[in-house]
């Protein structure tokens, strides 16, 4: 077996044998490695590596551990999800339960349709907000280990609700079925039920090991306790400085508690990070001590101190973009900086668009982690889809995407067959539509019942109505604030309650865009047209690409170079966070978790004022950038100054070619039509071609443009 290289207190926790152990892991500390070597050491001293069972969150981490721990000892270890082990378990003794162990598990499609069936039962009208509703109660009561029969914890349910719940679970059983939160839910059931059972799987892992702890629910959490009970040899790995999942059932508690759980348990420490510098370490750890419910630990490095966090307070979120934007560009082109180890992270998914916008138009390439472009959103496609048809007839991909937003009863079937009557009688398919209000029997080879007929009528009135608005030249964004009412598309959104505020807000960012767009004069074509090129760009994603994110997203990533930006109240932390102590405290572990993402370059930002639903918002700062202590931070918004522009000057640009340029030369005068007007400092060629360093008189900070792209004047 391959020996590692462990530092003290990674080798105390490979170390320990018997007995409950929680690994108190901080960010950058290599507990995979201390996972996967605990293993290989308990298999070493002679444990058998069917006895041994690691659980984590994701299949990703699941099959890294598997391929580390065979690397390491050429064994097989059952390294799993919780709902794979949750379903492995079920396969085998369900059957004690009164299913067959053949079971199907339903997907969240078969689950709503199912549950719909159920209220049809009951006799309560079909309402998608309803439905979608009682799916998620059920789906917490499930992650919370509350029995359909207990009565007393099915309180904060209405009689429906209970009702529906009960009704439900038995026709899923009647099935043969389980949903996805049934292979946890289940289990625990089997587990408590059927101690014989029980003691079965206690036998047959006598060691259980456990990875990100901090994120386990409780039904998660009952599993681990009770399949632990009888050896007691559990290790649990994670920190609770990193727990920021309680939005989707992670509870913090069961790491703090984890002593009180497991008497005599003993704790070690991860605190030597392998990541960040001790600068952004310590900037770390002076921000998180603020939270009261944690475990004490102090990260720290071996590395050299390195540059402060760059602190910058812009005007507003345009400046705040540029910013962002100028640093990239001078990591990538003159300190030769990837663009896939540089990352800027967002509290919100709205946030993404202005940054798109710059990154597309100066040609950088760029990745949406873990989520979809802000274009590519099914909300804005929707919105553009109905702007769309405003100003075509023709656009039977419009038509067909918004019919049934909300459902009018047009099937795939006579969606088909109106494109191809409209194809055969070479007639636009609005135009088409009209013919049928008027006289449904027009075209033999449709007919249209009452209700499709009545509801296209409703859905082509609030299509003219909106046209006549467009045609009396209203300003873009008021014209979608029609569209959104007109055609009850935020109605529409509130059919799924837990997605509504992330989409409504993406809706508002479209409208901000388009105020925006329309100081300029452009038309709604032109809007349209702009949007589906920065659509068709973005699909070529290239592999050395710029990553976007949300916070959340980050966890468990690493780069080189880190901007969070947006750190003003109610944006972050955010407005329907800050109700309670603990709310603000995991806003608050979501910063630490995006600072201590950065390896050497961390960048921290906000906008005194932000363009928001529709106004100019002021903002205040976030109380987290008061919390910083100012040793560790170097401030970038005070007025340029000679000796800043000397730090840059010492950055090597890839090619240094001053005397190439034909038309600029350094201290000339130049004007560009965003930032006004400037000096050029600097000139030398980058993989984009001719670029200058700039001083402009509004920001009095450098900034480097691309002269095929940046338009600039020069100054007589």
């Amino acid at each position: 077996m391959k020996k590692a290289v462990l530092n003290s207190e990674q080798q105390k926790a490979v170390d320990h044998i018997e007995g409950p152990l929680l690994v108190l892991a901080g960010a950058g500390s290599g507990k995979t490695k201390v996972v996967t070597e605990k293993i290989a050491k308990l298999i070493s001293i002679g444990v058998d590596a069917d006895s041994i069972l690691a659980l984590t969150f994701t299949n990703k981490a699941a099959n890294e551990m598997s391929e580390r721990i065979k690397n390491l000892t050429s064994k097989n270890v059952v390294a799993c999800t919780f709902h794979s082990l949750g379903a492995k378990i079920l396969r085998e003794s369900i059957n004690h339960l009164g299913y067959e162990t053949n079971f199907t598990i339903y997907d969240s499609e078969d689950s709503l349709k199912l549950l719909k069936e159920c209220l049809n039962s009951l006799k309560l009208k079909e309402d998608k907000a309803l439905l979608k509703k009682i799916r998620y109660k059920i789906s917490t009561l499930k992650n919370n280990l509350i029995d359909i029969d207990d009565i007393n914890a099915l309180s904060n349910l209405t009689k429906n609700e209970i009702e529906a719940f009960r009704l439900y679970q038995n026709k899923l059983k009647a099935c043969n079925a389980l949903d996805f939160e049934d292979l946890l839910y289940l289990t625990a059931m089997l587990f408590k039920k059927i101690p014989k059972i029980l003691e079965l799987y206690q036998n047959k892992w006598s060691f259980l090991l456990i990875d990100e702890y901090q994120d386990t629910n409780f039904v998660q959490y009952t599993i681990a306790k009770l399949l632990s009970l009888k050896t007691q040899n559990i290790c649990a790995v994670g920190d609770p400085d990193q727990s920021i999942y309680s939005w989707r059932g992670a509870r913090y508690q069961n790491i703090l508690n984890f002593d009180q759980d497991f008497k005599n348990a003993t704790i070690i420490k991860l605190e030597k990070n392998y990541r960040s510098t001790p600068t952004i370490l310590n900037a770390a750890n002076e921000l998180i001590k603020n939270n009261q419910n944690r475990y004490d630990k102090n990260l720290f490095s071996d590395l050299q101190d390195g540059e402060k966090i760059k602190l910058f307070k812009a005007d507003d979120e345009k400046m705040e973009a540029s910013f962002v934007v100028e640093k990239i560009l001078k990591h990538n082109f003159k300190e030769q900086i990837d663009l896939k180890e540089i990352a800027i992270f967002y509290r919100t998914n709205f946030q993404s668009r202005i940054f798109e916008d710059i990154l597309l138009s100066q040609k950088i390439p760029y990745i949406i982690y873990g989520g979809l472009s802000f274009y590519q959103r099914k909300e804005i496609k929707d919105i553009l889809a109905f702007l769309r048809l405003v100003i075509s007839d023709l656009d039977f991909l419009a038509f067909s995407r918004t019919i049934n937003i909300p459902k009018r009863g047009f099937g795939k079937t006579s969606i088909s067959k109106l494109f191809f009557i409209s194809e055969k009688n070479q007639i636009p398919i609005i135009s088409l539509l009209k013919k049928l209000v008027i006289d449904s029997s027009a075209f033999p080879d449709i007919r249209l019942n009452i209700g499709q007929k009545e509801s296209l009528k409703s859905y082509l009135n609030a299509l003219f109505e909106i046209r006549d608005l467009y045609r009396q030249n209203i300003d873009i964004d008021e014209l979608i604030s029609h569209v959104l009412t007109k055609m009850n598309y935020l109605n529409y959104l509130k059919e799924d309650p837990q997605s509504f505020e992330d989409r409504k807000e993406n809706i508002d960012e479209l409208i901000t865009k388009a105020s925006d767009y329309q100081k300029n004069n452009h038309t709604l074509i032109k809007f349209l047209e702009d949007i589906s090129l920065a659509i068709s760009k973005q699909e070529k994603k290239e592999e050395n690409s710029l990553k976007l994110m949300t916070l959340h997203n980050s966890k468990g990533l690493e780069f080189e170079v880190s901007f969070i930006v947006g750190l003003e109240e109610d944006l972050f932390p955010h407005v329907n966070s800050k109700s309670s102590t603990e709310e603000i405290e995991e806003e608050r572990r979501l910063f630490y978790v995006g600072m201590t993402r950065a390896k050497k370059h961390l960048y921290i930002s906000s906008a005194q004022t932000r363009y928001m639903f529709g106004g100019t918002k002021f903002s205040i700062p976030s109380r987290f950038l008061k919390e910083l202590p100012q040793k560790y931070l170097s401030d970038l918004s005070n007025p340029f100054d000679s000796s800043s522009y000397d730090n840059i000057e010492r950055s090597k640009p890839i090619i240094e070619n001053t005397s190439s340029s034909k038309n600029f030369y350094p201290n000339q005068q130049v004007y560009h039509k965003t930032f006004g007007l400037g000096v050029v400092k600097k000139i030398y060629q980058t993989s984009l071609g001719e670029t200058l360093d700039i001083i402009f008189e509004t920001s009095s900070s450098i900034r480097s443009l691309v002269t095929k792209y940046a338009k600039l004047k020069i100054v007589s």
